[in-house]
């Protein structure tokens, strides 16, 4: 049985590599900030920061799925969120462009509309 002391010290050594980990993000490279913003549909919500930071929840089949952790890298139109095996694309098959002034995307077959701040 493990000690109120030892469990602690997991908690305490767990919680200090988040957050040196989430620190492992890049910036958005500068063909890529129009990526940046607040994004939305009904069922998802994906914040995706200029320094590399990336917020996603999605309701789907009456639960909810959410990441947050650092934008690793783009693969063409595509972007991996995540640290070393730990990791989920996101499939963009519309890449951030405007309709009818409104910046839209698709990301997983979900349209997202830009929230403007």
């Amino acid at each position: 049985m493990l000690r109120l002391s030892q469990v602690k010290l997991r908690v305490i050594t767990l919680f200090s590599l988040v957050l040196i980990l989430s620190a492992c993000s890049d910036p958005l490279p500068q063909d890529r900030l129009n990526y940046a913003g607040m994004w939305q549909s009904h069922e998802m919500a994906l914040l995706i920061l200029a320094d590399g930071s990336v917020s996603y929840k999605r309701l789907k089949n009456g639960g909810t799925t959410s990441i947050n952790g650092p934008l690793k890298e783009f693969d063409g139109d595509n972007f991996v969120v995540g640290i070393g095996p730990m990791a989920t694309t996101f499939t963009v098959t519309e890449p951030p462009h405007q309709v009818d002034g409104q910046w839209q995307m698709v990301v997983d077959g979900v349209r997202l509309t830009k929230v403007e701040q």
